[in-house]
């Protein structure tokens, strides 16, 4: 090993640990801000949120998207809420609490100090975008309404109808507007970052591309923040955007940069299925459905009936009567493994048996149509646009689908990688979720890191540069990461193979999801550590990429990104074989009891994986960092 994991968890009990660490941490005096640069990459919940902060604060940041708009991230999918310990249901929810489900719905393999901050904070987010005049459903009263969200007893999820996300990233991305106005915020949009830049060990800048005009340029900072997602669309099929890549912390992985848990992947348990083989995006059906919706399926594999002519007694409530103390609130993990249980026994319905059924029957004769409308009216009419069945009048059909990454960049507890000056925020870092994400816990963790954790940190680190001017972008190091970019692009225009980036990056979709999917096994995982190297020889010998490198070309954007899939996928199945468990989204299944329930092993994988970079076409080094578990003890999930 030769990576050092410092967490930089601070002494004293947890509940005082962010506390007495802000007041620990150095500041940077009002005037002396202006003089620091911050490169921040992504304007996502975190990448927004953190620009937007950095920019109030003084600093002269520069913000990087590779959309038109910020407004056009990601985070602006999410659909069915944000967490945060309110208790405004006096149902019994603390911050502790939700710090404890947190720790219990990542199956024990996350970081506890960085958790309980999580759940701290998460009650100044929702004060914090109410400011913004963020539209938040309200009960009658007037009120913040709150709903349930999987692996829960309690009440803790703020949304804003089926459209949270979007309505936060407004919030996100009016806060950044006011920062550019205000000309502390330089944005550079349809600008991809393809390399970071690190002189000496530390991070000094990072090579983009812009997509319009190709034009290859390079931009110095103090500090460098990468907030760009996960990397889910290594499985081709994903809930995520097409756009959606891992290029930023894969290339800062290959400059020093420890991944983590790459095998940690979240599965959606409410997508709306395939429909044929040739799809190229799954859509997401909130999780909050689960609050109203029963899932089922037929008892009888050999059942023809439509869903309404199918009597209660030849249907079965597979999650109602196997977790009966949380129903069809499972944690999203345990919801997948199920749903994919009866599919595969034969019970799927549609008419390509590849679904369940989530059906709102009971809560519409219960409630209304027009109370149900109300929660859900937005979602309902997504599904019926895409399926043309009416969601009123018969079940929705759903299975699961890659949705988010626990695993990523590994950082330490002020958000900062093992390469100093390079820091991960949201999706892209490890730190929250362990080895399961619990639903309404990404929206909290993006704005969590942006607005109320990496002001401080980066503050802290930028203290110790006071004087000290950016490397500049005439330095040979970025002479040598501007040629590298500009040499990789050329390369992929001179190929001149027989068959698209396409054809490569679904085959290899298909490859991990098949091996590495909702279920892993040696023997699979073994087969795909020697097929992902020959497709990934296969790829660069014969890939085509038309058109020039002068304007716009999707085809030249794609070529690189599913090139750092092909090597993230390799790295994902490593890790996953090398974890001789059963854990949160990854399930070996080799490793269940009796009853087929995960089965984790803390003696030997209590530990978060860190993966160093050794090179090209070298296996990477594994580094360990022990979880501890004091506030927390170690316990068996269960939600029977």
């Amino acid at each position: 090993m030769t990576l050092t994991l410092d967490s930089k968890v601070p002494d004293g009990d947890i509940s005082e640990q962010w506390t007495n660490h802000k007041f620990d941490m150095k500041l940077v005096n009002p005037a002396n801000k202006r003089k620091f640069e911050v490169i921040v990459v992504g304007t996502g919940l975190a990448g927004a949120a953190a620009a937007a902060s950095l920019g109030e604060m003084g600093y002269n940041v520069k913000v990087f998207t590779y959309h038109d708009s910020p407004r056009r991230a990601h985070s602006i999918a999410a659909q069915g809420g944000i967490n945060a310990a309110k208790n405004y249901q006096n149902d019994g929810d603390s911050i502790y609490r939700l710090f404890y489900d947190t720790v219990k719905g990542g199956d024990y393999r996350s970081r506890e100090s960085n958790v309980y901050r999580l759940a701290e904070v998460s009650v100044d987010i929702i004060d914090q975008c109410v400011a913004q005049g963020v539209p938040f459903n309200r009960e009658y009263g007037g009120l913040l309404a709150n709903r349930s969200f999987g692996g829960a007893q309690v009440s803790r999820t703020f949304y804003a109808r089926g459209q949270t996300g979007q309505q936060l990233l407004l919030g996100a991305y009016q806060a950044l507007a006011r920062q550019i106005d205000a000309g502390t915020c330089t944005l550079y949009n349809r600008t991809e970052m393809l390399d970071l830049v690190v002189k000496d060990g530390v991070a000094c800048g990072i090579v983009t591309r812009d997509l319009s005009t190709g034009e290859v340029a390079a931009h110095n900072g103090h500090a460098v923040v990468l907030a760009t997602g996960g990397y889910g669309n290594v499985y081709y099929l994903s809930t995520n955007a097409m756009a959606c890549n891992s290029t930023a912390i894969w290339r800062a992985h290959r400059k020093g940069a420890a991944f983590a848990n790459p095998c940690f992947t979240q599965i959606h348990p409410t997508c709306i299925p395939a429909s044929d083989e040739f799809q190229s995006k799954l859509t997401l059906m909130s999780e909050s459905l689960r609050n109203d919706g029963r899932i089922w399926v037929p008892q009888s594999r050999d059942e023809n009936r439509s869903a309404d002519a199918i009597p209660e007694d030849d249907r079965y409530y597979y999650l109602e009567e196997r977790y009966p103390a949380f129903g069809n609130l499972v944690p999203r993990d345990v919801a997948s493994r199920n749903a994919k249980t009866v599919v595969d026994a034969g019970q799927g319905v549609g008419e390509l048996k590849n679904g369940v059924y989530l059906d709102f029957a009971d809560a519409i004769a219960r409630y209304g149509r027009d109370t149900i409308e109300a929660r859900y009216g937005n979602l309902f009419d997504m599904y019926e646009r895409i399926t043309g069945e009416d969601p009123y009048s018969v079940p929705m059909r759903i299975f699961p689908a890659t949705h988010y990454t626990m695993g990523g960049l590994w950082v330490d507890y002020e958000l900062q990688t093992t390469v100093p000056g390079l820091f991960a925020l949201g999706e892209c870092n490890f730190s929250d979720h362990g080895a399961n994400r619990l639903g309404a816990s990404a929206l909290m963790q993006g704005l969590a890191d942006g607005y109320f954790v990496a002001p401080y940190t980066i503050s802290n680190y930028l203290a110790g540069l006071l004087g000290q001017s950016p490397v500049s972008t005439d330095d040979p190091a970025f002479a040598l990461e501007v040629a590298a970019v500009a040499d990789r692009t050329r390369h992929w225009l001179a190929v001149g193979g027989t068959k698209s980036v396409d054809y490569y990056h679904r085959e290899l979709g298909k490859l991990v999801w098949d091996y590495c999917g909702m279920a892993r096994n040696k023997e699979g995982l073994e087969k795909a550590l020697t097929e992902i190297p020959a497709l990934r020889e296969d790829f660069r010998k014969n890939v085509r990429v038309l058109g020039n490198d002068t304007s716009l070309n999707q085809a030249l954007e794609q070529v690189g990104r599913v090139d750092d899939f092909m090597e993230l996928a390799e790295l994902k199945v490593r890790d996953a074989l090398h974890r001789e468990e059963s854990c949160g989204g990854h399930f070996r299944e080799e490793y269940k009891d009796e009853e087929g329930e995960a089965r984790r092993d803390d003696e030997n994988f209590k530990y978060v994986a860190a993966w160093e970079w050794k090179g090209a076409d070298q296996p990477q080094e594994l580094n360990k960092e022990d979880l501890e578990f004091d506030y927390v003890a170690l316990s068996t999930r269960s939600y029977k």
